[in-house]
């Protein structure tokens, strides 16, 4: 694996282990979160523009928030793609029960939960286990 690095223009990463876990760590949930929310809602825009008749303003507004979801998760500390978007996967499947939650009136069930708490887990493991 190739050890992590600064994108251009951001701090050098701390070789301290605790700065690792706590200030990286938090940043790296900071950029899931807002990956996601750019990601979801783009989605959700594209979908209601097209599949609920809102119009092509939506459309627009969806490919817009598409195209910063991929600049944020360049923003990723780890320099790892596959690593990165593997456990961004799991934050988006969380992200997405709360937005249909929030947006759509979806209920989940236990079995939504459970496997939602799951993929946390595996984001956890794949993101922040020492290596």
């Amino acid at each position: 694996p190739t050890p992590a690095r600064s994108p251009p223009g951001w701090p050098p990463l701390s070789a301290d282990p605790r700065a690792t876990i706590s200030g990286l760590s938090a940043k790296s949930i900071a950029l899931f979160v807002a990956a996601a929310l750019a990601e979801i809602g783009g989605a959700y825009l594209v979908w209601i523009g097209l599949r609920e008749g809102k119009g092509a303003l939506c459309v627009i507004l969806g490919v817009i928030a598409l195209g910063i979801y991929g600049l944020v998760a360049t923003a990723q500390p780890n320099n790892e793609f596959g690593r990165v978007l593997a456990a961004y996967g799991g934050v988006f499947i969380v992200g997405s029960i709360l937005w249909a939650v929030a947006f759509d009136g979806f209920q989940p069930d236990r079995y939504d939960l459970v496997g939602a708490g799951i993929c946390l887990v595996g984001v956890g493991v794949i993101m922040y286990a020492p290596r």
